[in-house]
């Protein structure tokens, strides 16, 4: 009820421009990454579907990179579907895949992408998705592959354990035919081989999860050792700009130490 009357009287637009005034000015995170949390606590909510609240989660990622982009944002990163969540109902899961092929095919023509220089990435275990899904995504990237002023990735059928042991994998097998000698690993190579290794900063200057969680549940586990963690109370189909601004503000005040 409150907050309909707030927005009646329009007091949230004056305290998102506010927001806006505060931040503008200052030191904007580089790479922002994003654990979209709560869809299906938002759908039940409402007595509806869990794959209502996708729909709607998909629509709001729409909006966080306009947002982004607008913040002059360089790289964000959003957690949509993680190999875990392979284990929800079969209908559940087929309907989630069925909405991100929708949103795949919004992106290959999607004037804000090619305007803006956005390159496009799936970061995760692609094989996993339906067939005519991994020809989107790789439709996708290659239509943008050549972009270098914006990076959007996606974290989908995504590990970051799995990132991990796909990283050794690749590194082993260098060492085994004699590419790669085991003393010249280091933390600068074993980041050429993971997802991120496309991204001109791969850690993340601030990773947001929504839904009042408090935990990474997997997500950059390697990228995000000395990213500012920012949680919300707030399901992510409810997820406003003024949300995204109060996580810049705070990631603005903090002091990054980086272990010094």
């Amino acid at each position: 009820m409150l907050k309909t009357l707030l927005s009646i009287i329009g007091a949230y637009k004056i305290y998102e421009k506010w927001l806006w005034r505060q931040v503008k000015n200052g030191t904007k995170p580089e790479h922002i990454a994003v654990i979209l949390d709560g869809n299906r606590r938002w759908a039940s909510q409402k007595s509806l579907h869990p794959w209502f609240g996708h729909e709607k989660g998909a629509e709001k990622v729409e909006q966080l990179l306009d947002w982004c982009l607008n913040l002059g944002v360089k790289s964000v990163t959003v957690y949509a579907f993680s190999t875990e969540n392979f284990l929800r109902s079969g209908r559940e899961v087929k309907e989630i895949m069925r909405i991100a092929g929708k949103e795949f095919e919004k992106l290959l023509t999607d004037e804000r992408i090619h305007k803006n220089g956005v390159r496009v990435k799936v970061i995760g275990k692609v094989e996993l998705l339906p067939e005519r899904l991994q020809k989107l995504v790789r439709d996708v990237e290659k239509a943008t592959e050549k972009y270098d002023e914006h990076f959007f990735n996606i974290a989908f059928a995504y590990g970051g354990r799995a990132e991990i042991v796909d990283a050794a994998r690749k590194i082993a097998e260098k060492v085994h035919n004699g590419e790669l000698n085991p003393e010249k690993i280091n933390e600068h190579v074993f980041e050429r081989y993971l997802y991120t290794s496309h991204l001109p900063k791969q850690d993340p200057d601030l990773i947001i999860r929504t839904s009042g969680e408090e935990r990474l549940s997997g997500f950059l586990l390697w990228q995000s050792a000395y990213s500012e963690l920012c949680f919300l109370d707030v399901y992510w189909p409810d997820f406003r700009l003024i949300d995204l601004l109060r996580a810049v503000r705070t990631f603005q005040k903090r002091k990054r130490r980086f272990g010094r």
